[in-house]
């Protein structure tokens, strides 16, 4: 790995202009690909395609032109004038059905002919429902937007899943820049300070930048990625790839020191940072691709861009970065100044001294930190998730006040089942504890409405070629225990008499993100930490070491959870998932450059007491400047985000980078000493020391 890494830094030295131009030049691409790459808002998209939810989602597209709709409150309009906006409406691209209550009598006849059944739900004062279908989700978002051009919000408020996801949308994307600005000046902050030269963070930021760009521009071969990954992926990459460059650099200053020209420097701190940074950037890595485990494939959304992040991080850090440095050299040399980083001598000296302390104040503090893991509580809701004020949520709010248009659910069974088994289902569905709405084909027949007054939109809604809907509501709210409970019973219901009958809609689709979502929480955990297990036994050697390394960093990421716990957060799903798994493979590099540190000092025979402080010593600073470049790139944008899941996300990583920095410096050492007979046992290349630790404390 060094001469590999001794042969590109001599490729370096040499075309370092060519590769200044290209990196440059790269832009271009990259740019048209970040342009280019089409983002997701719909979280539900990521389900299995396997599950029966999925597979009746498929069947509305296909069966009846449905792939979403859009429930739309109109106010104070009269019977002509809506059928008017109906119009309007169906000549949108991707609007493929527009109905409303007035469909079924047009202007001619009074709407007290109705019978009270439909009234009473599809009109509430001024107030009436209108349904509105779309070929698919994704046209739904362009439609819904010029639907929102033709009336003002006062005269039609548009809710539904789709409604939340255009906000959403509009929401992230105004966001995003804002992301970036405020992550760069709060790491910039911390670079400026911690390096000792003013001009180094701005190329440094600047390498990362490229790379950033290469990967974000680079996602156009994936098809399109989700907006929760195009969110944090920038802030992201960096946080964890900023101390890759700040160790090259760091290299590259003491090579100096021991050569003649800064070309020979700048070719060995290639050559040292390469071994250096390969092990711990696997490891970050590994701890991304096991989100892959996910069946939710948001997971592998987040997964592979950021792994991809962090591997072209690890190529612009030995080609990019060194390229500017030397270029720049001389602006370099004269921006120097004294860096500003804490002395860790305080700590270092209490943690020597304390050690076994320490460990037990950790294991005491762990039982509160693992319960506090296991019960901190999760919201599956997504609408919540948005600033209330927007326009699909005081829509759904109304739906929900005003009509009682709260959880709905599609069920699909097969044409040719008996009218009078329909109309038993549909009975028995009625009778279920808060639902207050079933609309069905046999309802149609039984509103006392000649068939040939119905138009054929109404009627098309409720029939395919194949199968016959069912339209149901609940009251209760979406993703709650409470609604999943209706969804089993109704499930139960329509399997009596059509056993291959499908749940679809937003309700059976949150339920099964739910079920798949614990299913994820534990899978991942399992595997990021199996992964980088595996790859630590590698890189250090040693079959104990990784068992105390990932168990320090596991409880930092509990301590990270249980604090969410205790304060009573309740944290988007998501976050919940993917917060340990990037945790841990993000800042197990810490442990590792520590422990990496101590080793060395045993293996040359320095006692354990000793070789600890020096281990101290010599890694604290670059810690706490990771540590505080994670912290900065995530914390700003915790603060400013108007979508929680993004928020969320983005406070419990920069909480989570202090912790672990904490954990690394006080509680990795103390397991370390404890441990230390262990570890030398069971580890390759202390042949030397195993007969000499028994006089050891």
């Amino acid at each position: 790995m060094k001469k590999l890494g001794e042969t590109i830094g001599k490729f370096v030295v040499k075309h370092r202009i060519l590769i200044v131009i290209a990196s440059i030049l790269l832009c271009i691409p990259s740019l048209f690909g970040y342009i280019n790459t089409d983002i997701n808002y719909d979280i539900l998209v990521y389900l299995p395609e396997d599950i029966d939810t999925m597979k009746g989602q498929d069947i509305l597209a296909e069966d009846f032109d449905m792939g979403s709709f859009a429930m739309c409150v109109v106010e104070n309009m009269s019977s002509k004038d809506i059928l008017d906006l109906e119009e309007k409406y169906k000549d949108i691209e991707g609007v493929v059905k527009v109905v409303s209550a007035n469909d079924m009598i047009g202007t001619t006849i009074p709407k007290e002919m109705l019978p009270s059944d439909v009234t009473k739900q599809f009109k509430k004062g001024n107030s009436e429902l209108m349904l509105v279908t779309f070929k698919d989700s994704t046209v739904a978002i362009d439609a819904i937007t010029h639907m929102r051009e033709i009336t003002s919000d006062k005269v039609v408020r548009i809710g539904g899943m789709s409604a939340s996801t255009l906000d959403t949308s509009i929401v992230a994307d105004s966001e995003i820049i804002t992301y970036v600005i405020v992550a760069v000046i709060l790491v910039l902050i911390v670079l400026m300070a911690s390096l000792d030269s003013y001009v180094v963070p701005f190329l440094l930021l600047g390498n990362i930048g490229l790379a950033i760009l290469y990967n974000m521009g680079s996602n156009i071969f994936l098809g399109q990625i989700s907006y929760i990954t195009k969110a944090i992926a920038a802030v992201l990459q960096l946080g964890v790839t900023t101390d890759f460059s700040i160790f090259l650099y760091h290299k590259y200053e003491q090579a100096k020191l021991k050569v003649k020209t800064n070309d020979e420097a700048m070719t060995l701190a290639i050559g040292d940072t390469l071994v250096s940074i390969a092990g711990s950037s696997l490891t970050t890595i590994a701890g991304f691709l096991a989100l892959c485990t996910m069946q939710l494939t948001l997971g592998s959304d987040i997964g592979i861009v950021m792994a991809k992040g962090v591997f072209i991080g690890v190529l612009s850090t030995v080609t990019i970065f060194p390229a500017f440095l030397l270029v720049f050299d001389k602006l370099v040399f004269k921006t120097k100044h004294k860096p500003i980083i804490p002395s860790f001598n305080v700590v270092k000296n209490f943690v020597v001294k304390h050690y076994k302390i320490i460990l037990l104040v950790a294991l005491v503090i762990a039982y509160p930190a693992y319960y506090g893991n296991a019960h901190v509580k999760s919201y599956y809701n997504l609408t919540k998730d948005l600033p209330q004020d927007l326009k699909s949520c005081v829509a759904n709010s109304e739906l929900s006040d005003e009509f009682d248009l709260v959880a709905s659910q599609v069920i699909l069974v097969n044409k040719d089942i008996k009218e009078n088994d329909l109309n038993k289902m549909v009975n028995e569905i009625e009778n279920v504890e808060s639902v207050n709405l079933v609309l069905s084909p046999s309802e149609l027949s039984n509103l006392a409405i000649p068939d040939e007054m119905i138009p054929d939109d109404v009627k098309g809604i409720f029939e395919s070629d194949r199968y016959k809907m069912i339209f149901v509501n609940s009251t209760e709210e979406i993703a709650t225990n409470k609604l999943n409970k209706v969804i089993d019973k109704i499930d139960h219901i329509i399997k009596k008499y059509d056993k291959n009958a499908i749940m679809a809609g937003e309700g059976p689709c949150m339920k099964d993100l739910v079920n798949i979502a614990d299913e994820d929480f534990k899978n991942v955990s399992i595997a990021s930490i199996g992964i980088i297990f595996i790859i630590m036994l590698f890189v250090l050697k040693s079959v104990s070491l990784p068992v105390l390394l990932v168990s320090g960093i596991e409880l930092a990421i509990f301590i990270n959870m249980a604090i969410s716990y205790y304060t009573g957060d309740v944290l988007p799903f998501v976050a919940s998932i993917v917060i340990g798994t990037i945790q841990l493979g993000a800042t197990i590099d810490y442990a590792i450059l520590l422990t990496t540190k101590y080793l060395e000092n045993r293996k040359n025979g320095i006692d354990k007491i000793k070789a600890m402080d020096n281990a101290i010593s010599n890694s604290a600073g670059s810690i706490f400047v990771s540590g505080m470049s994670f912290f900065a790139a995530t914390f700003g944008v915790g603060m400013i985000s108007k979508l929680n899941m993004i928020g969320s996300l983005c406070n419990l990583m920069s909480r989570g980078a202090l912790i672990s920095m904490f954990i690394v410096i006080c509680v990795i050492p103390a397991i370390l000493l404890v441990f230390d007979k262990v570890i030398i046992h069971t580890s390759i290349g202390f042949k030397q020391l195993k007969n000499n630790v028994k006089g050891e404390c």
